[in-house]
């Protein structure tokens, strides 16, 4: 359980440090989807939170209430974890999608906004790589999906999961950005 605390403690360095990139460059920018961005970071960095929460009271010894422990604490802040990565995360990319198509801001200098994806791919990926580093080693030679369905802490593969979706969506970010600029289309 050790080395699972390690990528999710990689996971959660690398979204705080890709929350406050992306605070720094909505202010300095003065663009409210950057905010935007940075406040959906911060519900990953939470997630993190949650996960170790999870695998600490999945520790705690059995007592009068729960006499065959608390192991399945782990499985509910999992699940706490999906809930936020979905619903709130996909709600406020959503909700931003809907904003910018309606009102689109008008397209300035994309710089600022190559740099901070710069940053959160470096950051992602940097995390991707001690999850993926870390799944390997705890399937062994089973195979991947076997691993996956198999595992009793779900900890291990849903790092893995988000930060693989991660990395994706900061590539077909970059690419919208880029086509954005392209062919001047704010939305």
């Amino acid at each position: 359980m050790a080395s699972s605390k390690t990528s999710i403690y990689g996971a959660l360095v690398a979204n705080l440090l890709i929350a406050i990139t992306k605070f720094i460059a909505g202010i300095i920018g003065k663009s409210g989807s950057m905010i935007s961005e940075a406040i959906h970071s911060l519900v990953d960095t939470v997630n993190e939170v949650l996960l170790l929460l999870g695998i600490y009271r999945s520790k705690k010894e059995p007592d009068s209430l729960h006499p065959f422990g608390y192991g399945k604490e782990l499985y509910f802040w999992s699940f706490i974890v999906s809930i936020l990565i979905f619903g709130l995360g996909g709600g406020i990319s959503i909700y931003q999608g809907i904003v910018h198509i309606r009102e689109p801001e008008p397209l300035g200098n994309p710089l600022m906004s190559y740099w901070v994806l710069g940053l959160s791919v470096l950051f992602e990926g940097a995390s991707l790589v001690i999850a993926i580093k870390h799944f390997k080693q705890v399937r062994g030679q089973t195979p991947f999906w076997e691993a996956v369905v198999k595992s009793k802490d779900p900890s291990n593969f849903l790092v893995l999961f988000e930060d693989s979706a991660a990395v994706a969506g900061l590539f077909v970010v970059g690419i919208c950005l880029y086509l954005n600029q392209r062919y001047n289309m704010p939305v």
